[in-house]
């Protein structure tokens, strides 16, 4: 027996009391619908002000909610089913383990051009308006996703590739290594992981000291800027987790089968939900644009009700 399959045997063997489990999936359900609530707000505002959406700042940090709305709602309907159905349709479960994969990668590609932008405009201002235009923003987004599913589809074609078809009507407790345990395939994930990791870090230490150097003598702008690539280097370590967690976890799991669903449960909050609550905090509390026009907003929103 594989490791995956065992990990699910476990999974399987210790499930939680019913009372645990309904407390686990009502955490996991309030969390994620808050976080979707306030991302919801912020796209709203988003789209009712053109100052934003005339801005490659805000473009792209629109970009980077509509994403992890995207991987939050999934993972919460995953997280759930888990707990429910158990094993889901093999073709289901490869459609929702790519989504879930690209969206992941998607966010750190998105914090490395935030910090670039944010680098841009604090030590080329006079540039800043030729070098970020909207196209450029657009065409960059593009660029991202296009990226990330170039590196995920071929997981698909590999594996409908090399197993029978009779395997994609089969039923799967559904998690990546289920579904793509190709060896081709885990190698094929480690080099993109360290290649993506050695590019987004290299790019966000670059901006972060290029634009802290700046700051020394520089404006309150370029302090705040500073503060905020700090906030995504933090922002990019916690999705930076994703890459390193199934080895982490696999070992716990097989050193504490009796605890299994917890862990699945740390992990989750830990890899899952914390990197995506902290988008809101960067622009939605700290932006003073963006909070004036967000409060605006929600004592509209309360008045009328």
């Amino acid at each position: 027996m594989n490791t995956s399959s065992a990990n699910v045997t476990v999974v399987l063997q210790y499930r939680d009391p019913f009372s645990k489990a309904v407390a686990k999936n009502l955490i996991v359900v309030v969390i994620g619908i808050s976080i979707n609530y306030i991302n919801a707000g912020l796209i709203h505002t988003f789209c009712k002000h053109q100052i934003f959406y005339m801005n490659p700042r805000y473009i792209l940090f629109i970009q980077l909610v509509v994403n992890d709305m995207i991987h939050m709602t999934l993972a919460l309907c995953m997280f759930i089913v888990s707990y429910t159905i158990y094993r889901i349709n093999v073709s289901i479960c490869c459609i929702c383990v790519l989504i879930l994969v690209i969206t992941a990668e998607n966010t750190p590609l998105n914090l490395a051009c935030m910090a670039l932008e944010c680098y841009i405009a604090i030590c080329f201002p006079l540039r800043h308006a030729q070098i970020c235009t909207i196209k450029r923003t657009l065409i960059l987004i593009g660029l991202i996703w296009m990226t990330t599913m170039l590196s995920c589809l071929p997981d698909l074609f590999i594996t409908l590739a090399t197993v029978p078809l009779d395997f994609f009507h089969s039923k799967v407790f559904c998690i990546r290594k289920n579904v793509f345990a190709n060896p081709i395939i885990l190698e094929k994930r480690d080099i993109t992981y360290i290649l993506l990791l050695v590019t987004v870090w290299t790019t966000v230490f670059y901006a972060y000291f290029q634009i802290l150097s700046t700051a020394q003598t520089a404006s309150e702008d370029a302090k705040k800027a500073r503060n905020t690539v700090l906030l995504h280097g933090f922002q990019l370590l916690l999705c930076m987790l994703t890459y390193v967690t199934p080895q982490l976890r696999d070992v716990l799991m097989q050193r504490f089968p009796q605890n299994s669903t917890d862990i699945l449960f740390a992990f989750y909050i830990v890899i899952q939900v914390l990197p995506r609550s902290i988008s809101p905090i960067i622009y939605g509390i700290r932006d003073k644009t963006f909070r004036g026009y967000l409060k605006k907003h929600l004592c509209w929103t309360v008045s009328n009700k």
